[in-house]
């Protein structure tokens, strides 16, 4: 059962006495400025806008996750002064591949993040999940890597969400790319088989997530000093990792409502586990894993609507341009060059459709003008890559085509593994820098 708003209340506070290094000195009965309750002034879109509001209690519970970080990787992120945070992500990467035991002398914060995540919750059903993965082996294998920067550019839209990712350095011009490549990364690796299975290269890649999630948290809270909790509250919290874990079956639902359709087919509810349990074992509050498409895009229109609209140059625009002018590729050979070229065309058209409503004038307010030529590129790809996916999805419906349909996707995805690079999916304190102030 779903925890009631009073023991999230108290889960939220636990935080102070629990690591009081991290957050001793925070009021947790106050709302930062980030948060409003007014929709005119929030980060809703106005497309959107116009839907019934979110039932109260999941309006409440939004506001409350505002404030949470992660209190089970948060208490190993904070033996960074004992351990040093390379020691903690090998014992991590240690325990993730071969176990607990194979970690002499496990700290206990290591042993309850792994426990965590190897309990399974209620809800689980694992057949579900592995064909979820199966099915977004295709989409992954052939579209993502086309789309994947124009959804990370829709992290940056706001300077309250976007600050911490500013603070730590890692996605300026000479690294952005990394980050949109390690990004891709977790998402990718998460659809092999079995990959979610613990000791799994999913399983894994979660749990370095988490780890990194937390060392931003303990160094921005303890280290950066003009950080200010009333205006962005805590950094990181869990609503700010829906969008990214939850996006593609909040446009699902979107487009199911549209249709007129109020269930799934069991293929979109294989997809949809898959895509609830990635974000349960990213740690996640189950409550806010909604199994219903009404559900889905209540908890994702709430979370939009709770935070404070706002778009500011310095930190936003920095971050944007940044990674759209990145080259993401390992090499420079003729090949890459040219794809790296098409696919920032293809950003700039995702980042308008997907996440602009369509705007094109906002799109160029903010530094991403999109002009003839992109949609000249699109009108290229797009049909190409339409065709791609129509071709597997018929050998993946034909019994005696699907094994090896698969097989080929799972190819597809090492190769795209190999290209994106090793993830580390750590954060160095010594390259942050200053909080920018923000004004509402």
């Amino acid at each position: 059962m779903n925890p009631s708003l009073a023991q999230v209340h108290e889960r939220i506070a636990l935080q102070k006495s629990a690591l009081p290094e991290m957050y001793g000195n925070i009021d947790f009965s106050q709302s930062p400025e980030r948060y409003t309750e007014c929709i005119e002034d929030s980060s809703l879109p106005e497309s959107l806008r116009q839907m019934p509001p979110p039932p109260a209690d999941m309006v409440g519970r939004v506001k409350a996750y505002t404030m949470l970080g992660d209190v089970t990787a948060d208490a190993y992120a904070a033996l960074m002064g004992e351990y040093g945070f390379k020691r903690l992500v090998e014992m991590l990467t240690t325990a993730c591949d071969t176990g607990l035991g194979a970690v002499p002398d496990a700290p206990p914060e290591l042993v309850a993040l792994i426990e965590e995540m190897e309990a399974k919750p209620d809800w689980l059903d694992m057949d579900l999940v592995r064909e979820g993965a199966r099915l977004n082996r295709l989409p992954m294998a052939i579209t993502s890597p086309w789309m994947i920067r124009g959804a990370f550019l829709a992290t940056f839209l706001n300077k309250y969400t976007a600050l911490p990712m500013a603070i730590t350095g890692t996605l300026g011009y000479s690294t952005s790319a990394r980050r949109v490549n390690e990004t891709a990364t977790f998402f990718t690796v998460t659809t092999l088989p079995g990959a979610l299975e613990p000791h799994g290269e999913g399983f894994k890649a979660a749990a370095m997530v988490r780890l990194m999630h937390s060392m931003v948290r303990f160094n921005i809270l303890r280290k950066v000093k003009t950080w200010d909790v009333s205006v962005y509250g805590i950094p990181v919290p869990q609503v700010d990792q829906m969008p990214a874990g939850l996006i593609d079956v909040f446009l699902l639902a979107y487009q199911m409502l549209g249709e007129g359709r109020t269930e799934f087919t069991a293929e979109e509810r294989a997809r949809v586990e898959f895509s609830r349990y990635r974000c349960y074992l990213l740690g996640l509050p189950e409550d806010l894993l909604m199994d219903t498409p009404q559900g889905i895009i209540d908890i994702m229109n709430a979370r939009s609507a709770s935070i404070r609209e706002g778009f500011d140059d310095e930190t936003c625009g920095t971050l944007v341009r940044a990674t759209l002018e990145a080259y993401l590729p390992p090499d420079r050979k003729l090949g890459h060059r040219i794809f790296n070229a098409l696919e920032k065309r293809l950003a700039r058209l995702v980042l308008v459709k997907h996440f602009l409503g369509g705007d094109s004038q906002i799109a160029r307010e903010i530094g991403v003008p999109v002009g003839p030529l992109d949609y000249a590129v699109a009108m290229v790809l797009f049909p190409y890559i339409s065709a791609k996916m129509a071709l597997y999805r018929f050998a993946l419906s034909v019994p005696g085509l699907r094994g090896l349909a698969d097989r080929r996707l799972t190819a597809r995805i090492r190769r795209l593994l190999k290209r994106y690079g090793h993830a580390e999916f750590t954060t160095d304190a010594e390259a942050y820098r200053p909080a920018v102030p923000v004004t509402a």
